[in-house]
């Protein structure tokens, strides 16, 4: 008996890691091929769009399928169908700290907190994080007489968005969606 239950969980621990490591090829093979390799920080690097034509083109090499797209260099997220079109692009404010380029995916959402930065933040989207900080998408909520939150040291990984942009991103980026991260 105890040897048909070794065999069992013999047996299953091999399907595990075989399907772990078929879901490590499957991820790999959507990172995009573009590597940073400057040395220069981002908060600093130029801002330059990577179509002069028309800023908002979706970038080459940024995955298939449906999906976030989010370009460091460029500040801005579009929303991909499953068919590949872009059903919306827009302009994001970045926080202090950027998310390494690859593939995530969104892994939890809040409709209402204070971000670390002190503001009111609704429709959160958070995809990874770094050194115990949430990096993901928000939107800050607009108070009326409420002063701006002063300039903060605290580390942010919130990828600010408007409200609008932002009720968008909350119907599109459901737990599970995929974020590709690229330069």
């Amino acid at each position: 008996m105890a040897t048909s239950n070794a065999a069992f969980v013999t047996a299953l621990t091999t399907a595990a890691l075989a399907t772990v490591g078929f879901l490590a090829y499957q991820a790999s093979a959507t990172v995009p091929t573009r590597a940073h390799t400057s040395s220069v920080p981002a908060a600093v690097t130029s801002k330059v769009p990577r179509d002069g034509r028309n800023p908002a083109a979706l970038p080459p090499g940024s995955g298939a399928g449906e999906r976030v797209v989010y370009s460091l260099d460029d500040n801005r997220v579009w929303l991909v169908n499953a068919g590949g079109q872009v059903t919306r692009t827009f302009q994001v404010i970045p926080g202090t700290i950027d998310p390494a380029p690859g593939v995530y995916v969104v892994t939890s959402r809040s409709n209402s907190v204070t971000g670390t930065d002190g503001t009111p933040i609704e429709h959160v989207v958070r995809f990874t994080s770094i050194d115990g900080v949430a990096i993901g998408f928000s939107s800050a909520v607009e108070q009326a007489g409420r002063p701006a939150p002063a300039a903060t040291t605290v580390p942010t990984g919130g990828i600010r968005e408007s409200r609008e942009d932002g009720d968008a991103m909350w119907a599109f980026a459901t737990i599970g969606a995929k974020v590709a991260v690229i330069h």
